[in-house]
């Protein structure tokens, strides 16, 4: 899970970025503008709340308001379980999902406390208003440092939203990575309620460092 963790961060330092961009918005089609928007979004809100950023409370609310309606966890759930998710319950599919949107959120925490002053470049597109999936491809720019590539696969849903469900770092498909990996956990662990009994003692150990995080921190006051 560790190259995963990796490949995450560096993706959501593209959404964290303050979005220099070589166009103006009134140029960038609709599936852009929600990468710029979560963007400045995200970048305004850490500025404004960098203390609270320890509080994994804080990170799971900034997860539902500003992250969840701009990203399809269900379609990467899906995609991540594979078959797997087409043989199970829908308990069981409900539990994965929360489970691993907590995973997602600890990750999240450690990418908004790690952000930087990088900058976002949108890669010029084709697009054409009846398409329903396009890949975004934006450059990460670092003082001193090769660009990174980063993509987003998006897809149009019912409500006329875009929403991503993949990031793409220099070629590597998170989803692609995150479902070779609870692959081997399922058939590891010997199911896949196990893999979620993992999951959800992972993300207790997490949201209990960060109360005792939080708790260390007022004590220092």
């Amino acid at each position: 899970m560790n190259k995963i963790k990796g490949l995450l961060i560096i993706g959501l330092m593209a959404f964290l970025s303050c979005a220099t961009i070589n166009a103006s918005a009134n140029e960038l089609n609709a599936p852009q503008l929600v990468i710029l928007e979560t963007s400045d979004l995200l970048y305004g809100i850490i500025q404004k709340d960098r203390e609270r950023l320890n509080n994994r409370n804080y990170v799971f609310q900034l997860v539902n308001e500003v992250i969840e309606p701009r990203v399809d966890l269900n379609k990467i759930s899906r995609l991540v379980l594979g078959k797997y998710w087409r043989k199970a319950s829908q308990d069981q599919k409900d539990q994965f999902q929360l489970e691993f949107k907590g995973l997602l959120v600890n990750t999240y925490a450690v990418a908004f406390k790690e952000f930087g002053e990088w900058t976002i470049h949108f890669i010029p597109m084709s697009f054409e208003s009846t398409q329903k999936r396009v890949i975004v491809k934006t450059q990460i720019i670092q003082p001193s440092s090769p660009p990174i590539a980063v993509n987003y696969r998006m897809a149009i849903n019912k409500e006329g939203q875009w929403k991503a469900y993949d990031v793409i770092i220099e070629g590597i498909s998170l989803v692609t990575n995150y479902r070779s990996s609870f692959a081997k956990s399922i058939k590891r662990s010997g199911g896949l309620d196990n893999v979620i009994k993992q999951l959800a003692e992972k993300n207790k150990q997490s949201e209990s460092a960060s109360q005792l995080a939080l708790e260390e921190a007022k004590s220092n006051f």
